[in-house]
């Protein structure tokens, strides 16, 4: 049990008061600039982002029911691996490396920056039909409405790189 309850907190994030959806959203953003900043390729940076997200998007519909019992409540503050999964969304398919004025370092923490902040915008806003996907019973009523966040939030970021790269 105590693995499970590590996924679902995201080793222990979901736990840190205040605004632990915030702190549980920040693994894939420092996952996304270590490996922007190592030079790793973006497909691969997208491919590991997708991986690391389904794996929590596991965690959070097969462990749901257990979070739930563990601490006492649907969606529980403390269960974070729904934030993993849709944040990971929010940084796929980014240009990462694209150097700005010769910048790259600068390019790269603006574009987490701003993945993340929009992220967080959206989880917390849930627009619909992110705010009615709650209701779905379990693990997936926890994951589903982040994984829509995430959508936005890679939406979101594209238009914007769009509007700033191609016009």
């Amino acid at each position: 049990m105590k693995l499970q309850v590590l996924l679902l907190t995201a080793g222990g994030l979901g736990r840190i008061k205040p605004a632990p959806g915030t702190w549980g959203s920040l693994p894939p953003v420092v996952l996304a600039f270590a490996m922007a900043s190592l030079a790793i390729p973006n497909w691969m940076t997208t491919v590991s982002l997708g991986l690391f997200g389904l794996a929590f998007s596991i965690a959070c519909v097969r462990f749901g029911e257990l979070g739930e019992a563990v601490f006492g409540k649907k969606d529980a503050s403390e269960i974070v691996a729904d934030e993993v999964a849709g944040q990971c969304i929010a940084l796929m398919f980014l240009p990462w490396r694209l150097p700005v004025d010769g910048d790259a370092w600068l390019w790269n923490a603006g574009l987490a920056i701003i993945a993340f902040g929009a992220f967080r915008l959206f989880d917390i806003t849930k627009p619909p039909p992110a705010n009615r996907l709650q209701e779905l019973p379990a693990g997936w009523g926890v994951l589903v409405d982040d994984l829509v966040a995430g959508v936005y939030a890679l939406l979101l970021m594209q238009v914007g790189l769009w509007l700033v790269l191609v016009l």
